[in-house]
This record gives structure tokens, C-alpha cells and sequence, in this order.
């Protein structure tokens, strides 16, 4: 099978999702709290609820908003 992007198409798509990433991890700016604040612990979970809940209520308008244009 041919793959539907190209391999030169394949490298802007990953140069442009990149761009985004890197640019939405600096658009917060440096303070001397978070320069001095300890780094988390092996144990501590990678998302936490506050994260989870913020995921899981975009993911519920995302829905209803898809599914209110589809019907």
C-alpha cells in the first residue's frame, strides 16, 4: 500500500506539530517560584485530577458540540 502523505509532507507535518509544542511549553514565562521548586517525585501521577477534569470536560463539550451539528 502507498502511504497517503508523501515523505517530504510527512516533515512539515512534524515541523509544524512541533512548532506548537514547543511554543505552547514556552509561552510561560520564567518566576524565581518555579526556578526554586522542587522536582516531583517518581511516585506522583503524570496527570493529575485537576488535568483529568479539564481533559475529560473539553472532551464533553467537544461532543456535544459534534454531535449537535450532526443532528
Amino acid at each position: 500500500q502507498d502511504s497517503p502523505l508523501k515523505a517530504v509532507q510527512m516533515l512539515w507535518v512534524n515541523l509544524i506539530m512541533d512548532t506548537l509544542a514547543s511554543l505552547a511549553l514556552a509561552t510561560e514565562p520564567p518566576t524565581e517560584a518555579l526556578l526554586l521548586r522542587q522536582p516531583y517525585g517518581r511516585e506522583r501521577p503524570l496527570v493529575s485530577r485537576t488535568m483529568l477534569k479539564n481533559i475529560a470536560g473539553h472532551a464533553a463539550y467537544q461532543l456535544v458540540v459534534i454531535f449537535g451539528l450532526l443532528f
